[in-house]
């Protein structure tokens, strides 16, 4: 919106620096932050007015767990909070003609819906089986395809879409995909709203991870809208990816605004309402701007909190034991004697660490 002020030029010339893309991009992230601090402690009243607590499971190990972490009932649903910081503060600095931005709006507002579906369902039962996993992912599968549709049938985006792009290689390992591109862009929608879903068990965990993956793919992003860096870096230049920049700043602002309110001691949860939107945000943009499989990296505690799910799973089908003391791995280390806060600054290091790679690989072609 604000953009569109750069129009006025001749009758305020520093109206000019609305044009430029990094300068919208720290006014999304300050918007973004601001909108977080100042209605959080707002929402987090009226959350625990309404009774909107995250129910504990029943389990024996959860239960423990519980004592562990000794922990009062904490509200949910905050990802709200953040929903709205990103979607605010992109429709107030990024060109609402773009159709990545709109895209990225949509599948911000489409999964969070489906994730406070499934926070209330689990509020209404106090148990924390809600909204049946096969809907949730009928509708993850449903947004991928949307999204996948709209890239293809774009007449700039399409033949973009369509390669398929390998770290620390040049050129697209495959130049079409052909209708290979659908079910690929759903995997990775998915499969990242459904890996940060995992990670979020801890105060501060899944959106610190969250805010290191965004730093990353904010650097990524303006590359990829930058003609001459990315082919200087030879990496895909994807027409007028460089307004994603402004998505990611927003969220790196909503992801510090509500990390205020979720370290330890946590005074809110995001709960899937976040979790399920903001993984499907970070696969949508990795998506859009050809860096997919760069995410396996930059991602990196997000994969590893989904495989051990995956790896505990099988195990106790086939074998009949588990690999972890408890899936997702945090859990594992938290039965170990690892305090959470221990546990959770570790894995940020480690976030911080992947992010790094992830970008190395920009250059390392």
């Amino acid at each position: 919106m604000l953009y569109h002020l750069s129009e006025l030029t001749t009758w305020f010339s520093p109206l000019r620096v609305f044009q430029y893309t990094t300068f919208r991009a720290v006014g999304a992230a300050l918007t973004a932050l601001l909108i977080c601090v100042a209605l959080g402690p707002w929402l987090i009243r009226k959350l625990t007015e309404w009774k909107l607590q995250q129910p504990i499971r029943g389990e024996d190990d959860l239960r423990e767990l519980a004592k562990i972490h000794g922990k009062k009932a904490c509200p949910t649903m905050g990802g709200l909070l953040i929903i709205l910081a990103v979607v605010d503060a992109t429709l107030l600095w990024a060109r609402l003609t773009n159709p990545l931005v709109m895209l990225s709006v949509l599948t911000l507002v489409w999964l969070g819906g489906v994730g406070f579906l499934d926070d209330l369902a689990k509020v209404r039962r106090q148990h924390s089986a809600g909204v049946r996993a096969s809907t949730k992912l009928l509708f993850q599968v449903g947004l991928g395809l949307v999204v996948g549709s709209v890239l293809w049938m774009d007449p700039q985006l399409g033949p973009i879409t369509r390669q398929f792009m390998v770290p620390f290689v040049k050129e697209p390992v495959i130049a079409d995909m052909g209708w290979w591109t659908l079910p690929f862009i759903v995997l990775v929608i998915a499969g990242a709203s459904n890996a940060v879903n995992l990670t979020d068990g801890l105060d501060g965990l899944a959106i610190g991870c969250t805010l290191t993956v965004a730093l990353a793919y904010t650097v990524m992003c303006f590359v990829a809208g930058h003609f001459h860096l990315a082919g200087y870096l030879a990496v895909p230049f994807v027409p007028g990816a460089s307004e994603l920049t402004v998505v990611c700043a927003a969220l790196i602002g909503a992801s510090l605004g509500f990390l205020w309110f979720n370290c330890h001691p946590a005074q809110v949860f995001m709960g899937d309402t976040g979790s399920l939107a903001l993984g499907g945000l970070i696969g949508a943009i990795a998506v859009m701007i050809k860096q997919e499989l760069v995410l396996v990296i930059v991602g990196g505690i997000f994969v590893l909190e989904a495989l051990s799910v995956l790896v505990q799973v099988a195990s106790f089908k086939l074998w009949g034991r588990r690999v972890f003391r408890m899936a997702p791995l945090h859990h594992h280390f938290e039965l170990g004697g690892w305090s959470e806060t221990k546990v959770t600054q570790r894995f940020w290091v480690l976030s911080v660490i992947f992010a790094l790679l992830g970008l190395a690989t920009l250059k390392l072609r």
